[in-house]
């Protein structure tokens, strides 16, 4: 598939797009891209690796995604070679009774020349009305576009909370997650802690009583020295709070002091600090993302 994309219109001819040359189009990046669109990545996001980029599409290409959509999203082509690239990660995803498609605009990056299509390349690709698009790590200096792109904040910042300070639910208690105990689980959370768990995540299981409640985390250092605990999944952020202080021992057991999670105010019961410096997430389409939920976007698929 593929279509063509006007650039914005601009006063300043100078700056006005490239050069004439063989023509520019938008299409569909296929497998045999690949090196070429981690390397686009990787100059425009010079912190990460070009094997970081390659092991999350490859990650993303092997697992069950929806029909009909591309697999790793679309570049800005000019004459068989990538200038540009917008990195789609479509998922198919459970929402208590209902299954909707959505899709993690994970990264995007044009080269200098034609930045100047940078914006309507994301809008043109991000145009299917019936999918929920997100973003997830929208730099600070960039929420205005997004804003201007036709994304709405759902997020607006994230909380660090010492949760083994949090009072535990007695007779509660959080474990990994085992293929051999499933019971209270739903089939897709099963599948959905198992395959997590295969990419470097820990999948947890709180039992009270008869009750599983399942969780997704993802450990990471901050400053190469703290460890610290993302909450990548749950059923229910609610959850995170009620059984905070059993989580939180099951990770100081670890060696972890912290969990971050995403949130729109400070989270009563935990002790610990809220910011919106950083954590934004912006959303567009009939079914915005829960606070709570990155499953198969590119928190799990590239960072673990």
């Amino acid at each position: 598939m593929s279509f063509k994309v006007q650039p914005i219109a601009r006063s300043d001819q100078q700056d006005a797009g490239p050069s004439p040359g063989p023509s520019l189009r938008v299409r569909e990046i296929v497998a045999p891209d690949l090196p070429a669109i981690a390397a686009l990545l990787t100059k425009g996001f010079s912190f990460r690796s070009n094997e970081y980029w390659l092991r999350g599409m490859e990650r993303h290409a092997r697992r069950a995604r929806p029909a009909g959509y591309p697999t790793y999203g679309y570049c800005l082509d000019r004459g068989g070679v990538p200038v540009g690239v917008i990195l789609l990660l479509f998922s198919e995803l459970r929402e208590g009774a209902t299954t909707a498609v959505r899709c993690n605009v994970s990264s995007w990056y044009v080269e200098p020349e034609f930045r100047t299509y940078g914006s309507p390349l994301v809008r043109a690709a991000t145009r299917d009305k019936n999918v929920t698009y997100f973003n997830i790590t929208p730099a600070p200096h960039t929420w205005a576009t997004v804003e201007a792109q036709g994304f709405s904040v759902y997020c607006r910042g994230q909380m660090y909370g010492a949760l083994a300070l949090s009072k535990p639910v007695r007779n509660a208690s959080a474990e990994p997650f085992s293929e051999d105990r499933c019971d209270g689980l739903a089939e897709f959370e099963a599948d959905l802690l198992r395959e997590h768990a295969a990419w470097g995540c820990l999948s947890v299981v709180v039992r009270d009583g008869e009750a599983a409640h399942p969780f997704v985390f993802q450990r990471h250092l901050v400053k190469d020295i703290v460890p610290v605990y993302r909450l990548i999944w749950c059923r229910d952020i609610a959850d995170l709070e009620r059984f905070a202080g059993n989580i939180g021992r099951f990770f100081a057991r670890r060696g972890g002091l912290l969990v971050r999670f995403d949130a729109n105010r400070p989270a009563s019961h935990i002790v610990g600090w809220y910011s919106e410096r950083r954590g934004r997430k912006y959303a567009k389409g009939p079914l915005p993302p829960r606070l709570g939920d990155l499953a198969f976007t590119e928190a799990a698929l590239f960072d673990s």
